[in-house]
């Protein structure tokens, strides 16, 4: 039987894992869209370290080099199929080219937290909703099942939430479970997002999905800040 404290050490080897939450998609918004804003977004990615000072106390947080794709954080990296196959763009949306995002990432008690901003002009496709309003992904170790959920409303932006449940095998056989809630913003030039993952395992309560929706309209607004 593998401890708590094994399964997050093993996550973290395998690149972060993620899974479903329990935050429900309903009958609410699977993706929202403002008010069309005037002239040019300004955004400004250095703002990203800001961000920090929104987790909560004790958390132990480390800049990223480079921000990695929803999909990696998950655990897929970026060599994976999806079904549909036009769903991947919702979860690397910057096909597989993080390296010019930063970002940062925070562990504690409740889960790990990343926020993170890369370039990537891009919009959400009306149809891309529709259709993938639940969806699978796979590699060769890892799969996940992947729907969305209602994000948070931010005026002018367009954002979308997806709640995940990936299963990774490792070494020996085990099978590692996670679970997490992403949300991202299209910026224009820019694709922002915010992720929770969390061990189904662990002894801890963890955060709120609410708490990562939350921390991307605060991401955001660093961004534009």
């Amino acid at each position: 039987m593998v401890s708590t404290d094994m399964r997050l050490a093993m996550a973290a080897v395998v690149v972060m894992l993620m899974a479903a939450c329990a935050h429900t998609a309903g009958s609410g918004r699977l993706a929202s869209v403002g008010s069309s804003p005037t002239g040019i977004m300004r955004v400004n990615p250095a703002n990203i370290k800001r961000v920090a000072r929104e987790l909560p106390g004790g958390y132990e947080v480390t800049g990223l080099a480079a921000a990695a794709v929803p999909a990696s954080v998950w655990g897929l990296g970026t060599d994976f199929t999806a079904h549909p196959a036009q769903c991947a763009s919702l979860a690397d949306p910057v096909h597989g080219r993080n390296e010019t995002g930063q970002g940062l990432s925070g562990s504690g008690s409740g889960g790990i937290v990343y926020a993170a901003v890369a370039s990537a002009p891009a919009n959400v496709d009306a149809a891309v909703i529709t259709q993938c309003r639940q969806w699978t992904m796979a590699t060769q170790h890892a799969s996940a099942a992947v729907h969305l959920v209602e994000p948070p409303h931010i005026d002018g932006i367009q954002t979308v939430g997806m709640a995940s449940e990936t299963t990774t095998s490792v070494e020996g056989g085990t099978q590692i479970a996670s679970q997490a809630q992403t949300f991202a913003a299209y910026l224009g030039d820019y694709y922002a997002y915010t992720i929770l993952i969390t061990d189904p395992g662990s002894v801890h309560s963890p955060l709120p999905p609410q708490f990562v929706a939350d921390l991307l309209v605060k991401t955001v607004s660093a961004l534009r800040g």
